[in-house]
């Protein structure tokens, strides 16, 4: 397909998602497809598939896609993977930590909630401390990489630590996986969650949530939710070869589809990975070289997403300075830390380190209060 017909878009989006996708993503979207057609649904089949393969080398998970946001999947396991009588542990140092937890709370479901603060990971050896405190808990859900500060959790200690407890493990990994290299397997967990919308580079509309088949097997009849039924939704896909019990995001799936085979194409979540990488290296370093300080320490700082303090100046302001990027083709995104006055500059999707050293020329231009 002649994709030359198509604009680019007005700008850069530098957030964890939704991101910039690539035109072919966007004109897999052109065509219609029918929810309940074979020919869709072996595209959903095989993206199951290959979701499972990129999971874990071992044959024992399974991909259930998921209606909706991430916050629909996260909903969606933490509803349904939890029985009556059990509790859950969330160590949390961040905003999306909070969520889990609150989704937990809502659904009336018992939480331990340990804040370790936005500025520090998680601690295994707390987390361990709090699991013998708490026999109750029956599963530890944590965030993989947590975007409010930009931070990396270290899930496979975690992980390591509530596997020797004997609890169920769920990770969010929401704005990780297929851009970070993990296995399951390696890292203890029982449910990995993520979305369309992330480091696989597809546009918004479906989450998915890849799970050891014996524990998919165990929570038959636990949701809380009828939409929101993670056994059932895995059930009619199993069963129906890719079938939804809802209307499909059809066109969503497509272009997921596409953003899978650029994966691929790219040389897999590696080769993903060390661009990512080589973008975040190259706009921290471009931004200390123009005075802008990191929230977070190196050695804590994720690949997808870096937190910059305000300038101290008493002409600076957040918004004019976004307006300024945004004509220049940047979308960055507003802080979220409660601690600090902060913006977070994303490095992920169709960005790659020529566009970071555009963008540092455009900080430079745009930094009024300096002149």
């Amino acid at each position: 397909m002649d994709l030359s017909c198509y604009p680019d878009n007005p700008y850069i989006l530098l957030t964890p998602g939704p991101l910039s996708t690539s035109k072919s993503v966007k004109a897999a979207m052109l065509r219609d497809w029918c929810t309940w057609d074979a020919d869709y649904n072996s595209i959903v089949t095989d993206l199951r598939e290959r979701l499972a393969k990129m999971a874990s080398d071992t044959p024992d998970y399974t991909a259930t896609l998921m209606q909706g946001s991430g916050t629909f999947c996260v909903e969606s396991c933490i509803g349904t993977l939890i029985p009556e009588g059990g509790a859950l542990l969330v160590p949390a140092n961040g905003a999306y930590g909070a969520r889990i937890a609150k989704i937990g709370r809502m659904l009336r479901i018992p939480v331990i909630e340990e804040d370790f603060g936005e500025t520090s990971p998680v601690d295994p050896s707390r987390v361990a401390e709090l699991l013998g405190a708490h026999p109750e808990v029956t599963h530890v859900a944590v965030v993989h990489c947590e975007t409010t500060t930009g931070m990396l959790n270290p899930v496979a200690e975690i992980g390591a630590v509530a596997k020797a407890a004997g609890k169920i493990y769920i990770v969010d990994a929401m704005s990780s996986f297929g851009g970070i290299p993990m296995d399951m397997a390696a890292i203890g967990a029982d449910a990995l969650i993520s979305s369309a919308n992330k480091c696989i580079q597809g546009v918004p509309g479906f989450g998915f949530v890849l799970a050891r088949r014996a524990v998919m097997e165990a929570c038959a009849g636990q949701a809380r939710s009828l939409s929101l039924d993670l056994y059932d939704q895995w059930q009619a896909m199993e069963r129906g070869g890719g079938k939804w019990r809802f209307t499909s995001p059809t066109h969503v799936v497509r272009a997921f589809a596409q953003a899978m085979d650029e994966l691929a194409a790219e040389g897999g979540v590696a080769a993903r990975f060390a661009r990512y990488r080589a973008n975040q290296a190259a706009l921290a370093d471009g931004m200390a070289a123009l005075g802008f300080s990191t929230l977070l320490p190196r050695s804590l700082q994720s690949p997808i997403i870096t937190s910059f303090l305000n300038p101290a100046h008493p002409d600076y302001a957040f918004k004019p300075f976004y307006e300024r990027l945004k004509a220049k083709g940047f979308v960055i995104y507003p802080g979220k830390v409660t601690s600090a006055d902060t913006f977070r500059i994303g490095n992920i999707g169709e960005v790659y380190p020529a566009d970071i050293e555009r963008l540092l020329a455009a900080v430079r231009q745009s930094m009024y209060w300096s002149a």
